[in-house]
């Protein structure tokens, strides 16, 4: 069994604030003890199925949200930094994992939602459907034949990822109540609720086999992808990515492959 992990930070029990997010805000040490303890847990309900599953953790909160002391034996950390799409995903794995993940912006009630950037960004769409980081990276997944089998969040989080992969198996350890507001399981009882249910997922690959399990796919190629900024964004580095402008705010650019956009 080889599995990808990608973590972020917002969607961890406990954590609710923006100030809890950045490396120089005063509530970050303790949001990154409590994302690596909900790792710890994924990592067990996974290893419990199988004790020597491969398992790969892409730190993707964008300052990094593991303390690497604490980083669970027998799992492989991809540390943040310099790390172009699709992040060595490829078609050996059997299955993505996102754990800590966030709603996309615009979300109602969604704690601490957007896409990508808390400041940068409105909204992305690939072929006219708006997704958010999980749906753009569970879309990259899945054009490479690797279901998305578990994710862990707010509630609007799990319906987002619901909507799209309905068979999720997702470990809900948070109710949004705003966007920097939420009701929150302890956070024993959140790794706990992730150790059974990364536990199930991982059972539930043994089924792949009978067809209960189907990566999302976004019909394509070609594909094309749209991003509305926030007003005070600067443009270039879309522009040098190969976006075109449509107007003040939108960028558009289209691809033979997902990972070649925004992902």
């Amino acid at each position: 069994m080889k599995i990808y992990m990608i973590t972020d930070l917002e969607g961890v029990a406990g954590v609710a604030r923006w100030d809890q997010t950045g490396t120089d805000q005063p509530g970050y040490a303790q949001a990154t003890r409590l994302m690596t303890e909900e790792v710890r847990a994924c990592v067990a309900g996974i290893q419990s199925v199988e004790a020597d599953a491969e398992i790969w953790v892409w730190d993707a909160h964008g300052p990094g949200s593991i303390d690497l002391e604490r980083f669970p034996s027998g799992a492989l950390l991809l540390n943040r930094g310099p790390i172009d799409p699709p992040a060595f995903l490829d078609g050996s794995f059997d299955a993505v994992f996102f754990l800590g993940q966030h709603a996309k912006a615009g979300t109602r009630n969604g704690n601490l939602a957007h896409t990508y950037s808390s400041q940068s960004y409105a909204w992305f769409k690939i072929n006219g459907l708006e997704l958010g980081e999980f749906g753009c990276r569970a879309a990259l997944a899945g054009s490479m034949g690797v279901p998305t089998l578990f994710v862990s969040g707010d509630d609007t989080m799990i319906a987002e990822a619901r909507a799209l992969i309905p068979d999720i198996y997702g470990a809900q350890v948070k109710i949004g109540l705003g966007p920097q507001l939420a009701l929150h399981l302890a956070p024993e009882d959140a790794r706990d609720l992730i150790r059974d249910t990364s536990a199930d997922a991982a059972s539930a690959l043994f089924t792949a086999q009978a067809g209960e399990i189907e990566p999302f796919v976004i019909d394509g190629p070609p594909y094309e992808q749209e991003i509305r900024i926030a007003g005070r964004t600067d443009p270039n580095p879309l522009l040098r990515q190969g976006f075109a402008q449509v107007d003040a705010l939108t960028f558009v650019k289209r691809a033979e492959r997902l990972q070649d956009l925004h992902i």
